[in-house]
This record gives C-alpha cells, sequence and structure tokens, in this order.
C-alpha cells in the first residue's frame, strides 16, 4: 500500500515522533525537541506555513498541549491534528504520537482543523449545559466521547466550547455525533 502524502510540514515534538510519521506518510517535518522552543524553530514554523503550510501534531498530554499553545499563540491561523489519548500509550505507558498505530496516525491527520480568525461565538454556556456537556456527572464522558470522535483533543466544559466555536463545528454536527453516543 501507498503512504499518503502530506505537502504540510508537520510539527512534532521529537526524533521519534518524527520516525513513526515516516512509517504512516509521506511527510516532512519540524521538531520542536521539548516544549521550550527556541526562536530558530519558530522561524522554520513560520517559513514553512509562508510556502507548504505547516499542521502541529504533539502528543495527548501536558507538554503537547503546552507547545501547540505557544504555537498557537504565535501563528493563530495554524492547522491542527489530535492524537486520542487512548491511541496514543504505549506499553510502557508512556503518551506519545511515536506509541500510536499507523492507522491512527493517518486517520488523525485525515481530520485537520484550522481556527478560524474572529470567529463567532455560536456554542455557549447554555449549549454544553443542554447537551450534558457541563454541570453533571456524565459531562466528562460525554466531553471525552465527543472530543474522541470530532478528533479535536479532550477538553474541559469551558476549553471545549472554546474550540467548538474556534474550529466551526456547528450545532448539528454536534448534536449527531452527541446522538451516535445515546444511540450505543
Amino acid at each position: 500500500m501507498e503512504k499518503p502524502i502530506i505537502k504540510e510540514v508537520i510539527v512534532v515534538e521529537g526524533r521519534d515522533d518524527t520516525r513513526r510519521l515516516n512509517e504512516a506518510v509521506s511527510c516532512e517535518t519540524i521538531e520542536t525537541n521539548g516544549s521550550a522552543i527556541d526562536e530558530t524553530v519558530m522561524r522554520e514554523i513560520e517559513v514553512a506555513l509562508s510556502t507548504r503550510g505547516a499542521i502541529i501534531f504533539t502528543d495527548p498530554d501536558y507538554p503537547g498541549q503546552k507547545i501547540r499553545n505557544t504555537i498557537l499563540e504565535r501563528f493563530p491561523d495554524i492547522k491542527e491534528a489530535f492524537m486520542p489519548r487512548a491511541k496514543a500509550k504505549g506499553r510502557n505507558g508512556g503518551i506519545g504520537i511515536e506509541h500510536a498505530s499507523i492507522e491512527d496516525i493517518i486517520d488523525s491527520l485525515s481530520k485537520v482543523y484550522t481556527s478560524v480568525s474572529g470567529y463567532e461565538e455560536n456554542i455557549t454556556i447554555q449549549d454544553m449545559v443542554r447537551w450534558r456537556l457541563s454541570g453533571n456527572r456524565e459531562a466528562a464522558s460525554r466531553r471525552t466521547y465527543l472530543c474522541n470522535r470530532l478528533n479535536i483533543g479532550y477538553a474541559n466544559a469551558g476549553q471545549l466550547r472554546k474550540k467548538l466555536n474556534r474550529y466551526s463545528i456547528s450545532h448539528a454536527q454536534v448534536e449527531r455525533t452527541l446522538n451516535e453516543l445515546e444511540g450505543e
């Protein structure tokens, strides 16, 4: 089987992530080498964005989120791919893209999001409560399901509302996804 080609440069945390991505897809990467991203890496991301585009694909853990936030602060229109935490667990208990299956990497890279500049707050706190994503005992498990199905990375209620708005995910898409949960 021929590997999918990713035209954008993928921003990952380290060498092991690059190695694993190259097993799954044909791509180029920029390695941040940890959460203390230096100016050289940021300039490299800037060049990639202006020439080919770039995708952030960091580990689904605290350091990965910190790296993602640092990059988003400077480049809010960069594309983002997410790996569900459960699919990035290694045998030794570690969390990282390097532990994910080839199929899960390809799936994550096929569901890329871009933040919408100056987005409207279409999804409200009231929507979150109505959908039982906030304010009750089952909210965390419902958020986990929704985040995994939409492939947007886990978030608490406030972060999830921001992500849904930032990625222009519609009420209908949220409701369809939550209806699947209730149908299971």
